[in-house]
């Protein structure tokens, strides 16, 4: 495990992009594996300002994103799909046929399960996988206590993980998805590279847990610690307990 320590968000965020675009830059057809939510955004925002400025190029780049709501349409607002293209995907030259996310309207989940591990095997693994981290540990949708060993599944999301999710909903619980496809603890392992995005202080204790306590599923991202090549970029706040 290596830890890179950043001043604040910004830095982490200009940071880890630095690490997305020596990928892209020395493998230009690799398939990186994209996460969502709040703390990789200024990541995106950095890489988007380095190819409005020639320095990337995403054109045989190919996308498969850890997660994506059950049962709500692509084009929502609040769908992984609408994120991905909001933050990144419309603002570089990434080809539409290289960009890859589970089905989330696809009711019938061990098809869309078996089809998205396929996709991912088909086209080679994941190359650069980019994590955030939840407050209970969880990475993806992988909740605490789900088995390392899963590829693909349907989770039911947690309480918490409901919880933190309602502000993208108004606010209303009852708007936020219960179930969602994830890519599993197994597959993300497998990704040759895992770099982990934390800020702010209310990470602080996970990551003292996640990183320097026992390896269990009560922790889903202490399972990093085993990685041969995961790299932990994170702000003094959430870096202050280790």
């Amino acid at each position: 495990m290596k830890i890179i320590r950043t001043k604040d968000y910004a830095d982490m965020s200009r940071k880890a992009a630095n690490i997305i675009s020596a990928q892209v830059i020395m493998k230009p057809d690799c398939v990186l594996g994209l996460a969502t939510g709040g703390t990789p955004v200024g990541t995106y925002e950095k890489l988007v300002e380095r190819y409005n400025e020639g320095d990337l190029d995403f054109s045989e780049v190919t996308s498969v994103n850890l997660d994506e709501y059950r049962g709500l349409p692509k084009e929502h607002p609040e769908s992984y799909w609408s994120f991905m293209h909001r933050n990144l995907f419309d603002h570089v030259n990434i080809d539409p046929a290289h960009i890859n996310l589970p089905d989330g309207t696809n009711m019938d989940a061990e098809a869309e399960c078996k089809r998205y591990d396929e996709v991912i095997r088909s086209v080679g693994g994941v190359d650069l996988q980019l994590l955030g981290i939840g407050h209970d540990g969880h990475i993806g949708f992988n909740e605490p206590h789900d088995a390392f060993d899963l590829g693909t599944h349907c989770v039911d999301l947690a309480q918490e993980t409901i919880e933190a999710n309602k502000r993208f909903f108004d606010g209303n619980e009852d708007l936020v998805p219960k179930q969602a496809y994830t890519m599993g603890i197994r597959t993300i392992m497998q990704a040759r590279k895992v770099l982990m995005v934390v800020n702010g202080a209310g990470k602080a204790e996970i990551v003292k847990k996640a990183f320097f306590g026992p390896v269990t599923p009560e922790v889903p991202a202490s399972i990093l610690q085993l990685h041969p090549d995961f790299i932990l970029v994170g702000d003094e706040e959430a870096l202050s307990l280790i």
